[in-house]
């Protein structure tokens, strides 16, 4: 499925009846040779914005997989830059990517840290949390930022109603939420319910100064709005 080395339509299906965990630990040798890994085309503008802002000292990629956030830290980070994620198998290659950057093995939802970063950042993760971990998930960013921190992810806008990738979406939440229903392990991955008023509201709470930068090389909606946004919320 999608490049000769990437994983097989009976790989990925073992990967979906797994629980998130173990899924990903399957995954974790051929997943950048998929479209789950986020693209340059992503990674690059958010490194200029980012540059622009900064620099920071210490960064961590929340949820880093593979490590693709731990080049953006690298080049906006003058201190040290740690990954953390629940997969062993994908933090296994994140060192081989990255191994001048640091690795914990450890839940988003329980960091292992204390207030130590300046700037936090993640990408394509939000998808394993619903929404009511979103007031635990990020009090817990909060609580490993310094006073003045920044929490900072990329958020596409949402896709127009009746369009292919509203449709696409749909049918994949729906696929999704069909086969927790009916399988053990869960495997929780849903693209449409992490939005902007929903996490505005709840960053807020949790302590944190949202701001919503545009990031004009991903390119504009027919209505002029950015295709995408960058996400900085700062830590009161």
């Amino acid at each position: 499925m999608f490049t000769p080395q990437g994983p097989t339509l009976r790989e990925l299906a073992v990967q979906a009846l797994s629980s998130v965990e173990r899924g990903y630990d399957l995954l974790a040798p051929k997943f950048d040779q998929t479209p789950f890994r986020t693209p340059d085309a992503v990674l690059d503008p958010v490194t200029r914005a980012l540059r622009a802002s900064g620099p920071y000292e210490n960064g961590l990629d929340l949820c880093c997989g593979t490590g693709a956030g731990l080049g953006v830290l690298r080049e906006v980070c003058t201190g040290r830059t740690v990954g953390v994620d629940f997969s062993a198998g994908m933090l296994r290659v994140a060192r081989d990517e990255e191994p001048d950057a640091s690795y914990v093995r450890g839940d988003a939802l329980a960091l292992p840290f204390g207030p130590a970063f300046d700037l936090v950042v993640s990408f394509g993760a939000f998808g394993h949390f619903v929404p009511g971990q979103y007031a635990r998930l990020f009090s817990q960013v909060r609580q490993v930022l310094r006073p003045g921190g920044r929490f900072a992810f990329p958020l596409p806008a949402p896709a127009r109603p009746g369009s292919l990738a509203y449709w696409a979406m749909l049918g994949f939440d729906g696929a999704m939420r069909v086969r927790n229903a009916l399988w053990r392990p869960p495997f929780v991955m849903y693209y449409r319910p992490f939005i902007l008023s929903d996490v505005r509201r709840e960053l807020d709470r949790a302590g944190f100064d949202v701001t919503l930068r545009g990031l004009p090389d991903l390119g504009k909606r027919p209505d002029g709005s950015p295709r995408c946004g960058l996400v900085v919320a700062t830590r009161r």
